[in-house]
């Protein structure tokens, strides 16, 4: 394990870590990273009880949790570790510490290195609904986080990491509230780059009583790693069980399209977020027959496809993309994949989550608002 030494605190802001109830917390309801709040590498199914329940419409104040720091491979002590990059034991979160601490919380072996907090239903929700998750707000929780490449994984898996061991990137926020690394190991020169804090992790519980692996997104989101899911911003998603036993995790600072190295730079996030039941008959007039996540930004709708072979998760996104402006805007489809081809930006969401994603960029103006 390699990464950027730092001494002292933190360079850029100084910030008490929003530990659980620390800080301005919303009215309404709260979910802190405690034992039995969350999933450790799985995704909640029907089996599961949820840990919070909401009406729709009702909104949610959640600590997330970065894996980063807590992993098996990085010595599952977030006090030793953060502490190699200057971090000081009083400006790491308690509940990275705890939950690194408990016994029986993951298997690395066969689970995903995600901290899942939920699962959350929602009242009304069905199967043929979509649930809608708004991101109101978004918050550090540390000034801080971490980017990482492990062996296997990652855009160029053979060639990087160059070592025998991973590598974590410490990256630390300055106080113009942008993320920093060196541009050498050991140098003081930094390159600074844009934050746009959004959750990785955004789902709904699967039918049955198996839990999903955390790693690959599917129809029912999780892992998803669109970076336009920002304050502002909703993701919808088709209801697989009653309740619909939503959940969220994978908190980052900021990722590019792509997540190249394997990892964005995560960074532990309190959100306040709102759950809305979106009703079958009102969806499929809005949005068509969604078969997996839909995202919408105040410019953009965002249409989804998912698949292990990069070339068809771009097939299934724009197949997707023609469905929703038949849908919801009456398009002939031989029109609307003229319209895509013409005014459509299509991106690669991430090529690193054994399912690849791909999501499309529609924007809203172009039909008249």
């Amino acid at each position: 394990m390699s990464g950027s030494a730092t001494s002292g605190r933190v360079p850029g802001r100084e910030q008490r870590p929003l530990d659980a109830g620390v800080g301005d917390i919303r009215d309404g309801a709260y979910l802190p990273v405690e034992p039995g709040s969350y999933l450790w590498g799985r995704l909640p199914c029907a089996g599961d009880s949820p840990v919070l329940t909401l009406e729709s419409g009702e909104t949610a104040t959640i600590d997330t949790l970065s894996h980063e720091g807590i992993l098996d491979d990085q010595g599952r002590d977030p006090e030793a570790f953060f502490g190699r990059f200057g971090v000081a034991a009083d400006s790491v979160l308690r509940d990275a510490v705890e939950v690194a601490a408990r016994e029986g919380g993951r298997d690395p072996r066969t689970d995903g290195p995600h901290v899942v907090s939920g699962p959350i239903r929602v009242r009304g929700a069905h199967p043929g609904d979509l649930l809608k998750i708004s991101v109101l707000e978004t918050r550090h929780r540390v000034p801080y986080g971490v980017i990482s490449n492990r062996h296997s994984r990652g855009a160029l898996p053979g060639e990087y990491p160059a070592g025998p061991d991973p590598v974590s990137v410490f990256a630390a926020v300055d106080a113009e509230g942008r993320g920093s690394i060196p541009r050498r190991e050991g140098s003081d020169e930094r390159v600074s780059f844009a934050l746009a804090p959004f959750l990785g992790i955004m789902g709904v519980a699967v039918a049955g009583g198996e839990r999903p692996h955390s790693v690959p997104p599917g129809p029912h989101g999780g892992n998803i790693d669109i970076n336009l899911l920002t304050a502002g911003s909703s993701l919808y998603l088709p209801v697989q069980v009653p309740g619909a036993l939503a959940y969220v995790g994978d908190p980052h600072f900021a990722q590019g399209d792509g997540e190249v190295a394997l990892t964005a730079l995560e960074a532990s996030l309190r959100v306040e977020l709102q759950f809305e039941v979106v009703p079958q008959d009102v969806a499929l007039r809005e949005f068509g027959a969604l078969a997996g996540p839909l995202a919408e930004t105040t410019e953009f709708l965002v249409p989804t496809g998912m698949d292990v072979d990069l070339d068809e998760a771009v097939r299934e996104c724009v197949r997707a993309a023609i469905a929703l402006l038949q849908a919801r805007y009456g398009m002939d489809a031989h029109l609307a994949y003229a319209y895509l081809s013409a005014a459509t930006d299509f991106n690669i969401s991430q090529v690193v989550d054994i399912v690849s994603g791909a999501h499309a960029r529609i924007r809203k103006s172009d039909f008249g608002g």
